[in-house]
């Protein structure tokens, strides 16, 4: 379940007022609500702290149902952007982004996503040469959207003076630990988790107590 920040801790509220148990997993992206053998997870962005929930993410959603409940559904756009920086040894979403620009992508706000993206559009670069390779015949991408992307790269590789920054802990800090634990390079995690705002509170508890 997505949601902004500023939203979990109502949403925890009334969860526990109903007999769920909940927890904050990490105050930058994640909560948990558990009733019996059955979880919910309230997700508020990545836990790199790039990517955030906000409320056009519910505003742009899809009308849908699940197990005959009425739901919103993310949108394509939002759903790209959540699954981007999921690149894990243990995890990856590379094809579930291919899957979704495969079966939406002729119809999706391309400039949605890139504004999503915003600095980071490398990383939906790679993914989407990774479709690309995939379905090599498929035109779901428009072509001013290459061009954005591969200029982007192009005048970047054409002023090497420019300093680089590390983003391997962005992608998974496991897999590149040793880059800041024996090479010295910049945790830029830290950075951005430490950024992320407004960070998920715990409910009030006087609005917790169940009614009599």
């Amino acid at each position: 379940m997505f949601l902004a920040a500023d939203q979990v801790a109502p949403v925890m509220q009334v969860l526990n007022q109903v007999g769920f148990q909940t927890e904050i997993c990490d105050p930058v992206w994640l909560c948990k609500a558990r009733q019996g053998s059955y979880f919910v997870d309230l997700i508020s962005g990545m836990s790199n702290g790039v990517i955030r929930v906000d409320q056009s993410w519910i505003d742009r959603a899809c009308q849908s149902q699940v197990l005959g409940i009425p739901v919103k559904v993310l949108s394509p756009e939002e759903l790209i952007a959540s699954k981007l920086f999921v690149a894990f040894r243990e995890r990856f979403d590379g094809a579930d982004i291919c899957h979704v620009i495969y079966a939406a992508g002729k119809r999706m706000d391309w400039q949605r996503i890139l504004d999503l993206v915003g600095e980071h559009q490398g990383v939906l670069l790679w993914s989407l040469i990774l479709f690309h390779y995939v379905y090599a015949g498929s035109d779901a991408i428009p072509k001013w959207v290459w061009r954005e992307l591969l200029g982007r790269l192009i005048s970047e590789l054409a002023s090497p003076e420019r300093p680089a920054s590390f983003r391997g802990s962005l992608i998974d800090e496991r897999m590149f630990a040793i880059d800041i634990a024996e090479w010295k390079l910049e945790n830029l995690i830290e950075k951005y988790r430490a950024q992320a705002e407004p960070k998920i509170v715990e409910p009030t508890r006087a609005v917790m107590e169940p009614a009599a």
